[in-house]
């Protein structure tokens, strides 16, 4: 049985951060060649991949998010976190983790980050 338990989201302030973990179990020792993703739902809006970490430590972002947003992984602990500044009140959203390979995809239940003042 494969979980990914988000963590570290909550109410800030714009300009404030916070970070992002992904905590994975249950995938033994393939945990290195999984993509990690981050991906956040805002209300109304479209799903967007925010984030993207091979097991490399090949990293790509949205647009929206380049040079605010830091993707990181620990694969012996096998986490991921993300680490979020200068947060924007567009940035609000239910942020979900995601692990994928060429035959699975696995999903968090979310945690949700909201910015306002």
């Amino acid at each position: 049985q494969v979980q990914l338990v988000e963590s570290g989201g909550g109410l800030v302030q714009p300009g404030g951060s916070l970070r992002l973990s992904c905590k994975v179990s249950g995938i033994t020792f393939t945990f290195r060649i999984y993509t990690m993703n981050w991906h956040r739902q805002a209300p109304g809006k479209q799903s967007e991949l925010v984030a993207t970490i091979t097991g490399a430590g090949s990293r790509n972002y949205a647009d929206s998010v380049k040079g605010r947003f830091t993707i990181s992984r620990d694969n012996a602990k096998k986490m991921v976190y993300l680490q979020m500044n200068s947060l924007k009140s567009e940035d609000t959203a239910v942020y979900y983790c995601n692990a994928t390979n060429s035959a699975r995809s696995y999903w968090g239940q979310g945690t949700q980050v909201t910015v306002s003042s």
